[in-house]
């Protein structure tokens, strides 16, 4: 489990546990004789079989239409269908070849798709363990506009360790579900640095839930890096 370092309203902070708990489906598949199924890898085409090798073969598209009805020259008889186990992820350059150095960029698009910016890639620290703990910005958003807002992609149950942060995240929950609101939540000293759980990770905007039911509580931290907006157009 995660270690989290999180203040409240009263600027107290507190290392806690960060959990991931995916959910299982309820929804099992079966064969038709009753047993498990699952899922297994199997190769679909080499490159010398894929279209733009294809293309290098063939005059036209006219032609190689008409060799795959003949002759199916874009199946390797051979290797089409091999199960697969083990396999690594390679990097090609435009003539198919193997590359063994890159160079990752960082592209910011505009809401309408354009790209606004292009940037070297950082390798950025995480900033959930540090000194300085994630903020409890004050600034609230009801649960049915952040919804419509923003696109939440990953979610962790935040966890006491012991008595009293248990009370410490009792109280957070509690006031957020009579707020029926999110909280956002941000890194460093002023609260406005986005939050990265690992190093080299992808910063995101972090949005805290609370629920409460009795002496029970449940804290989740909503994590997004998508904001949706309106784009008006002149023909609008």
């Amino acid at each position: 489990m995660k270690q989290l370092n999180i203040s409240n309203d009263k600027k107290r902070d507190a290392f806690v546990g960060l959990d991931n708990l995916p959910q299982k489906s309820s929804i099992k598949y079966v064969l038709p004789d009753g047993s498990d199924s699952k899922n297994i890898k199997i190769l679909r085409g080499t490159m010398d079989t894929s279209l733009d090798a294809l293309k290098n073969e063939y005059t036209d598209m006219v032609e190689l239409g008409e060799a795959i009805i003949k002759s199916d020259p874009e199946i390797d008889t051979e290797l089409f269908g091999k199960l697969l186990s083990r396999t690594q992820k390679l990097y090609l350059n435009g003539n198919d070849e193997i590359v063994y150095r890159i160079h990752i960029k960082e592209i910011v698009k505009a809401p309408d798709g354009t790209i606004k910016e292009e940037r070297d890639a950082e390798r950025r620290e995480m900033n959930v363990t540090e000194e300085i703990p994630l903020r409890w910005t004050g600034k609230l958003f009801p649960k049915t506009a952040a919804v419509k807002k923003f696109v939440f992609s990953r979610k962790y149950q935040v966890k006491h360790v012991n008595g009293l942060t248990y009370d410490f995240l009792y109280d957070m929950a509690k006031t957020l579900a009579e707020s029926n609101s999110l909280m956002f939540m941000g890194g460093g000293p002023k609260g406005i640095e986005p939050i990265i759980l690992t190093t080299g990770g992808e910063p995101q905007r972090g949005f805290l839930e609370g629920r409460i039911d009795g002496n029970k509580y449940c804290l989740i931290l909503h994590l997004t890096n998508l904001e949706l907006k309106n784009i008006i157009t002149d023909e609008d």
